[in-house]
């Protein structure tokens, strides 16, 4: 008998998977491949979207001809920042221009002074000023130096949205696409900003779809729902807004390490914007505030210093334990420091060394959650994503926040599980099972 299932395609920056959900939310297929960068006009690297396509048409194919699943939806989660411009027979027009691209200052310079300063203008559309990964950015910066171009392009589409439209054919916009940095949403009031009416690109846009939507699909003979598409930090909270009723942070961590509070409205302050503070919307519209730290990818630089310094494999570090007596924690100094210009040979061992590189970046999360913490009610701090399987970040961030109940959080897939929950209705009359999200409590006192 066919297993009823949930596809989720999970399209990362290099590694693009596939998994198939059950009924009970656990994974029974997995597929992931990395496909090579291509590169724009300009040389930059960029994601290659006829790759990116022939992998989702191949994998279709290849789990539609499975025997052992049954197909009831199709949904698709990615990272943000990032636009497809369409033509009028739907076929895009450019490469997907990579959001690390630099972006010309005195283009940057041109359009706030259009429009009410960086300070204002941040504070409306509650994103600090980022170029190119304020991905509304990418548009104006068409109209200006390409505006041949922008009277080809019929429809702009997030990544998330363009993946979803390649299988179902239908052209809409996503809120939580729309609520990722994009200088697109103005926050103030819950609109769109007027620079896009201003500057005549508002009409470039598709419409706005609910992120639960699920569309009446067919591919290759075989039926099923289509979703639209989910920006990937957003499906990444959806598990815990659907677990828990009681107000919570979650701290998904990765190469970003990124606290997200779905239950701070409080404006964000210009203090917080200039600290990379920012706010999304999640699935529903509502703001979440959110803070971002670099601490995934400061980890893995030293990491990789303290393997060749003493010799080690990198995976000796994943599974260090924790010992308190490696760091003086009775004269804890709260200061941040720059680990990268620490000399290692003041360290005993590797192990006091690797300790004083998590209590570094312990100090800066503690200062980046803080922020979003502020004005709100919450008690509870979940952590998923790699740091929540290392003891040493665990019972340090927990030491740090003595007042808060933290918990480590594991679960299948926590993006791809969040873009599956959207489309639950599609697997018929089964229930949410209670038990989608393990916690393990650490305390601090």
């Amino acid at each position: 008998m066919k297993i009823p299932v949930i596809a989720v395609f999970d399209i990362g920056k290099t590694n693009k998977k596939l998994l198939l959900f059950n009924e009970h939310y656990q994974v029974v297929f997995e597929q992931s491949r990395n496909l090579a960068e291509t590169k724009d006009e300009d040389g930059f690297p960029c994601e290659d979207l006829d790759s990116l396509s022939l992998f989702v048409f191949d994998t279709m194919r290849l789990i539609f001809s499975n025997p052992n699943f049954d197909i009831r939806a199709v949904n698709f989660s990615s990272y943000g920042a990032s636009l497809v411009y369409l033509d009028e027979n739907g076929q895009p027009l450019t490469p997907l221009y990579n959001y690390l691209k630099p972006y010309p200052d005195k283009l940057l310079e041109q359009f706030y002074l259009n429009y009410g300063g960086k300070d204002e203008f941040a504070y409306k559309t509650a994103s600090p000023v980022l170029g190119s990964l304020n991905s509304g950015m990418q548009l104006y910066r068409i109209k200006y130096e390409r505006p041949e171009l922008l009277d080809k392009i019929k429809t702009v589409l997030h990544l998330p949205q363009y993946l979803g439209s390649l299988i179902s054919g239908k052209l809409v916009t996503d809120i939580t696409s729309i609520g990722c940095h994009t200088n697109f949403w103005d926050f103030s009031k819950n609109e769109y900003h007027q620079w896009l009416i201003d500057e005549d690109l508002l009409n470039k846009l598709a419409p706005i779809a609910a992120s639960d939507e699920r569309i009446k699909t067919s591919f290759e003979g075989h039926s099923f729902d289509s979703g639209i598409g989910l920006h990937d930090s957003s499906a990444a909270l959806i598990p815990y807004l659907i677990s828990f009723t009681e107000p919570f942070v979650l701290i998904s961590t990765g190469t970003w390490c990124i606290s997200l509070n779905p239950f701070n409205a409080s404006p964000l302050t210009k203090e917080e914007l200039e600290s990379d503070c920012l706010c999304y919307l999640q699935y529903k519209g509502t703001p979440v505030k959110a803070s971002r730290l670099f601490a995934g990818h400061e980890h893995e630089q030293e990491v990789n210093r303290l393997a060749e310094y003493y010799g080690q494999p990198k995976s000796r570090f994943e599974e260090m334990s924790f010992d308190k007596t490696l760091l003086n924690l009775e004269n804890r100094e709260l200061k941040e420091e720059d680990f990268s210009k620490q000399d290692l040979a003041v360290f005993s061992s590797d192990s006091e060394a690797y300790h004083h590189l998590i209590w570094n970046l312990i100090k800066k999360q503690k200062r980046s959650t803080q922020m979003i913490l502020n004005g709100s009610n919450v008690n509870r701090i979940f952590v998923d994503g790699g740091f929540s399987k290392n003891s040493i970040y665990m019972n340090l961030l927990s030491l740090l926040f003595p007042e808060m109940e933290v918990f480590a959080a594991s679960m299948a897939q926590a993006t791809a599980l969040g873009t599956a929950l959207v489309v639950h209705q599609s697997l018929g009359d089964c229930s949410l099972p209670s038990d989608l999200i393990e916690l393990k409590f650490y305390s601090g006192k």
